[in-house]
């Protein structure tokens, strides 16, 4: 019988996983609330299911299938709250699935942590978010421990996610405009191929999750932000960049404020693949390259 899977939230990271899993041959059940997405995703091979995680009665008769991703993200021009999705989301789908459901994986982020002052973090770091989405994740990640798939859960905390058409600052590097954000500090990185190979090593029947288990997503490289933003500039040919301070009370400032170093030790260790692009001048090049 061929793998099954059901993806909540075919976005960036999703629809790639979905594709992998296509590709390899599994059965993929489709999450969206869109009925001409709905259209989209049968075209291309997928099942669609036209259903909204904030609204427990769509969610009713959902497939027992292998594995479960929830990979929703947050819409932040959204009427609902980041609660709502990100939580709620979570508790209504642990809910509405049938208890065969073979492994659920979460796709959280390592916002969970908060600052820490530049050192290494690792999946034995306390948690300490100070921003809305990683209050959000982290307590959806404890739904899931408290859940009946507890045993057969992983939930992978994601680096920044970058890649084809998510290259931050973009218009602003080719313009010569100041980005608004500190140049020190050091983001921590997955490009979306990496971040989807690993979801999908995951989601493979033959790979044991003995749960619930927690994986940090990163490339393991974290670079300085502004040696990241200046490798950037030279490969689009662009001048170097300039830096100005976010507005004390924005999101880009308490994002900045999160100085941390994500190490990826284990999920490398789980999975026994190596990435793509293991460092951002790997994966920079390949982005600049579309453009």
């Amino acid at each position: 019988m061929p793998h099954s899977a059901l993806i909540f939230g075919c976005g960036y990271v999703g629809k790639r996983v979905a594709e992998f899993l296509r590709e390899a041959g599994a059965q993929v059940h489709a999450v969206t609330r869109s009925s001409a997405t709905a259209d989209e995703f049968a075209a291309v091979g997928f099942q669609p299911l036209v259903a909204d995680v904030t609204d427990p009665a769509t969610l009713n008769n959902l497939p027992t299938v292998d594995t479960v991703l929830f990979a929703v993200g947050y819409d932040r021009s959204s009427d609902q709250s980041i609660d709502e999705v990100c939580t709620g989301g979570v508790k209504n789908v642990l809910n509405a699935l049938p208890e065969k459901t073979g492994r659920f994986l979460y796709i959280s982020t390592t916002g969970v942590y908060g600052d820490a002052g530049g050192e290494w973090i690792d999946e034995e770091t306390r948690p300490n978010p100070s921003r809305a989405g990683g209050i959000a994740s982290l307590a959806a990640e404890e739904l899931i421990r408290a859940s009946k798939f507890a045993d057969r859960a992983a939930i992978l905390r994601l680096a920044g996610i970058y890649g084809p058409n998510r290259l931050p600052y973009l218009k602003k590097l080719q313009a010569a405009e100041p980005i608004e954000a500190p140049q020190a500090g050091y983001l921590n990185l997955i490009h979306v191929h990496d971040a989807a190979r690993i979801t999908m090593a995951l989601a493979e029947p033959a790979h044991e999750i003995q749960g619930p288990v927690t994986y940090c997503v990163s490339d393991g490289h974290p670079v300085v932000r502004g040696e990241y933003y200046r490798e950037a500039a030279r490969l689009l040919g662009a001048p170097a960049p300039t830096f100005a301070a976010p507005p004390a009370e924005s999101p880009r400032a308490a994002r900045a404020a999160a100085d941390k170093r994500v190490s990826n030790r284990r999920v490398l260790e789980a999975v026994g693949i190596e990435l793509s692009y293991p460092t951002y001048k790997e994966g920079l090049a390949s982005i600049v390259r579309c453009y």
